[in-house]
């Protein structure tokens, strides 16, 4: 990667990431970490910060996260610190063996790498003060895929909002925006990026979404993207509001071990699953326990008792549900 100065090949970038900073309220003189792999979106996000910084007052530091997977990550990780240094702005790099990681945490390979990721950017945001943000380069296309893997898995609303636009100092400024358009803006300006080979297995089901199902969308509707994209924010507000209604349901409640819900009152099993999650608290227990009470809670039996995880348990007798 090296920094170019053909700014108007670059306009695709910057008119996204302008307009999804508008979206985020992302002020003026913010103070930003960017999540730069390397990878083709991230450098679009590199460079369009850089460009938008000068008259933004934003403060950007680059940080890149070596998991150590392939033979050339150290060379990807050198190539992003001299393209943070040719641009002037700091950069954090390290490096972690992912593959270790997973087998300590007894996770796969790429989630203990997503969790190893965004602990470094935390870190690093932390380093620069409480205000900081964390800008990560996902996509419309990233946000669809996980609402169809999502779909596939048959996840209820929270899985089907996609992946939000801002989690905590966590922002997503282009995850509007097309990732062709990016990559097409960066090809004509002449911005060289790393094409990870993982991402054309199709051992992994993102990438199968990626190469076969979206497409096949895309032929039956070509704004299969827009449409999916719609689904994920209507699926959000729809879920924010059971969350809201179920906050309310138990504020109203003189005992806090009481989870029962009034099947007359719709939409009832949706706002009982609500009521159930806020009341239980973390860690979640399955969709399938969670169903299993309400099914007892609806029907004709009683005096169960199922196992909650972590120690916890409910009893339903009556056709109401207390927590034990």
């Amino acid at each position: 990667m090296t920094p170019v100065a053909d700014t108007q090949a670059l306009k695709p970038i910057t008119d996204a990431l302008a307009e999804g900073a508008g979206h985020l309220h992302i002020p003026d003189g913010a103070a930003m970490v960017l999540a730069v792999s390397g990878g083709p979106d991230s450098t679009a996000l590199l460079h369009g910060a850089a460009l938008l910084a000068p008259e933004r007052g934003w403060r950007l530091t680059v940080a890149h996260l070596d998991h150590a997977l392939r033979s050339t990550s150290a060379d990807e990780a050198a190539a992003v610190a001299a393209t943070a240094a040719g641009m002037g702005l700091p950069a954090e790099i390290r490096r972690t063996d992912v593959t270790a990681l997973a087998a300590s945490e007894h996770r796969s390979v790429e989630d203990a790498g997503r969790q190893a990721r965004y602990r470094f950017l935390e870190q690093v945001a932390a380093s620069h003060g409480p205000e900081t943000l964390i800008a990560t380069a996902h996509t419309a296309d990233d946000a669809v895929e996980t609402i169809l893997l999502r779909l596939a898995r048959g996840s209820g609303l929270r899985g089907l909002r996609g992946i939000p636009a801002r989690r905590g100092r966590i922002v997503r400024p282009l995850l509007h925006a097309r990732r062709a358009v990016l990559r097409a803006a960066l090809d004509t300006a002449g911005v060289a990026y790393v094409s990870d080979p993982s991402n054309a297995d199709v051992a992994h089901a993102r990438n199968r979404v990626r190469a076969d199902l979206l497409p096949a969308l895309e032929r039956l509707n070509p704004a299969a993207v827009e449409a999916l994209t719609r689904f994920g924010r209507l699926s959000a507000d729809d879920d924010d509001l059971l969350d809201a209604l179920a906050a309310s349901e138990l504020a109203q409640r003189r005992d806090p071990a009481d989870a029962s819900i009034d099947w007359h009152r719709p939409p009832a099993r949706a706002l009982g699953r609500r009521v159930l999650r806020q009341a239980i608290g973390d860690p979640a227990p399955s969709a399938e326990r969670i169903d299993a009470l309400l099914d007892a809670a609806e029907g004709p039996r009683g005096g169960l008792s199922i196992e909650l995880g972590a120690g916890r348990r409910a009893s339903v007798r009556e056709r109401r549900i207390r927590l034990e």
